[in-house]
C-alpha cells in the first residue's frame, strides 16, 4: 500500500472524531502521556483526515471508528485502541492486554461505546483546534 497522504512513511496517526468529547479527551490523554511524541493526531472532519480516510477506503460522512494508521497500515475499532495503547507508558500499556480477548467480544464492546458516545459523553458543536503549543502534534494538509 502507498504511503498516505500528509505523512511521512514513519509516521504513526491517531484519527477520532473531533466534535466528539471522549474522543477529544483521548486526544488530550496522548497529548500529555505520549512524551515521545510517537503520535501524530488528526481529526476525521480535517481536510487532512478526510484525505486520510478516503485513501484507507473509509466511510468521509460517518465516524463511529477510531482510525490508527503505521507504516501505511490501518487499523481500527479495539485494534486501533490496543495497537496504540500498547505503546503507551506503564502502566497505561497494561490495557494491551485487552489482546487476549477475542476481536469479536472486543469489537462489540468497542460498537456499543462508539454508538452511545455522543450521548453518554456529549459532542462539541464544532471541532475544536488544537492549542498552539499542540498544534505541531496534529497532521497538518500539504498543499
Amino acid at each position: 500500500m502507498s504511503t498516505p497522504p500528509h505523512v511521512a512513511e514513519q509516521h504513526r496517526i491517531v484519527m477520532f472524531d473531533g466534535v466528539c468529547k471522549l474522543c477529544h479527551g483521548w486526544s488530550k490523554f496522548l497529548i500529555r502521556f505520549d512524551r515521545q511524541r510517537l503520535f501524530s493526531l488528526c481529526t476525521v472532519q480535517s481536510p487532512a483526515g478526510q484525505d486520510l480516510l478516503r485513501w484507507a477506503g473509509l466511510p468521509t460522512d460517518q465516524f463511529d471508528t477510531m482510525v490508527y494508521i503505521e507504516n501505511g497500515k490501518i487499523y481500527t475499532k479495539s485494534d486501533a485502541f490496543l495497537k496504540i495503547i500498547a505503546q503507551m507508558p506503564f502502566p497505561f500499556l497494561l490495557a494491551a492486554l485487552g489482546w487476549l480477548l477475542p476481536r469479536v467480544i472486543r469489537d462489540w464492546a468497542y460498537d456499543r461505546i462508539a454508538s452511545n458516545r455522543y450521548r453518554i459523553f456529549g459532542r462539541f458543536d464544532s471541532c475544536l483546534l488544537p492549542t498552539p503549543d499542540h498544534e505541531a502534534r496534529f497532521v497538518q494538509p500539504s498543499h
